[in-house]
């Protein structure tokens, strides 16, 4: 899991409601009754003892955030609880070593799994992005940002794409409304 308290349990069927209601009462340390990205990114653990990194938890905020307050309520909760886990699960396929890394080769290796087939030069420029404490490696938390901006940009690609060549022709301003909308 990668909360603090709970990074050593581990389940193969989704948690039951009383869990993940003590799990978000914990979290939301304000008692709103909305997790807020502060709350949550402070709950969260990358693995390497650095603060999550604040671009993944507003991401996650906002794609989980259905009424557009700035945090998610419990019945949201249970959708960021499944897909932390769900990434944490993956990445740790991917970390072979458990180092709280993974490298070039097995960024490589996971995303080919899911489909990509890219440059190794555009695996550096990957590395370079999203490795945010310059190791040459990404962290659990820069790899989910590394991932959905990933999926994001490919979304926005075949749009353009109609004809799936994988060539498009855009003008200037539909590439920046493209780049502004993942950014």
């Amino acid at each position: 899991m990668a909360y603090h308290a709970y990074q050593s349990a581990q389940y193969s069927a989704p948690p039951d409601q009383s869990f993940l209601w003590n799990i978000f009462q914990r979290v939301d340390k304000d008692h709103s009754g909305a997790i807020s990205d502060t709350e949550l990114q402070q709950a969260l653990s990358n693995g390497t003892w650095t603060p999550f990194n604040p671009v993944t938890i507003r991401s996650i905020i906002s794609m989980f955030d259905r009424d557009n307050k700035g945090g998610v309520n419990f019945h949201e909760f249970g959708g960021v609880w499944k897909y932390i886990t769900d990434w944490q699960n993956i990445f740790h396929t991917y970390d072979t070593d458990h180092s709280g890394f993974i490298g070039k080769e097995q960024l490589k290796q996971a995303l080919t799994c899911f489909g990509y087939r890219l440059s190794d030069h555009f695996y550096n420029i990957l590395i370079q992005k999203f490795d945010r404490q310059t190791r040459g490696q990404v962290a659990f938390d820069d790899f989910i940002q590394c991932c959905t901006v990933l999926q994001r940009l490919t979304d926005m690609f075949r749009r353009y794409d109609t004809d799936q060549d994988g060539v498009i022709q855009v003008s200037y301003e539909q590439y920046l409304c493209m780049m502004f909308s993942v950014a």
